[in-house]
């Protein structure tokens, strides 16, 4: 982001950062994609403003012709939105593809476990493991296909536009489950003789839906926003 320059310090009230401020309002989105975001356009209104200034507008006027040139930011909140929402996309079947394969493992070895230990693991658990797992698995697939779409797959082909409505509704299924495997486990630890296992598997399962609920909550908010969005935009530099 290029310096403005000792005579051409902002004022009190700077469009600036009233635009600024009005685009951080309205985005939603992971905290580093959108802080990231936000310091570009930033820096392209500063380096504007500059180009300006050198020529010999004042500050005050370069800075809303600045503004100006942006486009307003009901304009330009369409595309940082979806750009966003892409994001949050990604973290949510992130977040998804690294518990996933942990629950797996850890119901694996209590199916296992119930197996090999007849009798110390009741079968309302042994059959939980089992069901949970089958959809662990189907999940984990359908994130490392949205990681994949919104990844270096995006460069070639657009990724589909309800695809993070889609992320967002699979995660809060999974984290459903998961809270669903937290209170059976943790039912089932009281009977079974081997209750650390299943306490542990349960601590687990509960972590993940915590990561989980939360990142399909703001995936739901950013699709949602994406979807009510019109698709007008404008440019981020001069």
């Amino acid at each position: 982001m290029s310096a403005i320059g000792r005579e051409a310090d902002p004022i009190e009230g700077d469009p600036i950062e009233d635009y600024v401020a009005t685009l951080t309002a309205a985005l939603h989105g992971p905290a580093r994609a959108k802080s990231r975001l936000i310091e570009e356009i930033r820096g392209g209104l500063a380096d504007t403003v500059a180009a300006h200034t050198h020529d010999g507008v004042p500050y005050e006027h370069a800075a809303h012709e600045a503004v100006q040139e942006f486009g307003a930011p009901d304009e330009l909140v369409p595309s940082c939105q979806r750009e966003l929402t892409i994001a949050q996309a990604r973290h949510t079947a992130r977040a998804l593809a690294l518990t996933i394969p942990l629950l797996i493992a850890g119901w694996y070895l209590i199916w296992t476990t119930g197996h090999d230990q007849a009798g110390q693991l009741p079968r309302t658990a042994q059959l939980l493991a089992v069901q949970l797992t089958g959809i662990a698995a189907t999940v984990a697939l359908l994130a490392a296909a949205a990681l994949a779409a919104t990844g270096a797959l995006a460069r070639r082909l657009p990724p589909p536009h309800r695809l993070p409505l889609a992320v967002a509704w699979t995660g809060t299924t999974a984290a459903a489950a998961m809270a669903l495997a937290t209170l059976a486990l943790a039912a089932a630890s009281l009977l079974a003789a081997n209750w650390p296992l299943l306490a542990l598997a349960g601590s687990l399962a509960a972590a993940s839906h915590a990561v989980v609920a939360t990142s399909a909550r703001s995936c739901r908010r950013c699709a949602r926003l994406s979807t009510t969005e019109p698709t007008t935009s404008a440019p981020r530099s001069r």
